[in-house]
């Protein structure tokens, strides 16, 4: 259960994208804006492709930072980690 646990947490940033698309127009921005709609607002639709990759990566690197000290956690609380 933790080892699942842990590769879970990566995912904790992602909040189905697909969904909130569906939905999204300019109307819903404050509101139903997250880092996924927003990456594709300003990358895909504006055209500013490197400040959306800057954004893609900042993701990435929490969602690594997070992964990293849950299996940290659960090396010292439990004794089972992933390596």
């Amino acid at each position: 259960m933790v080892t699942l646990l842990i590769l879970n947490i990566g995912t904790f940033m992602a909040v189905g994208f697909e969904k909130i698309l569906l939905l999204y127009n300019p109307l819903t921005y404050p509101t139903a804006d997250v880092i996924s709609t927003y990456l594709y607002r300003v990358g895909i639709v504006s055209g500013n492709l490197s400040y959306a990759a800057a954004i893609g990566l900042f993701e990435s690197v929490i969602g690594l930072t997070l992964v990293l000290s849950a299996n940290a956690i659960s090396r010292r609380t439990v004794g089972t980690s992933l390596w």
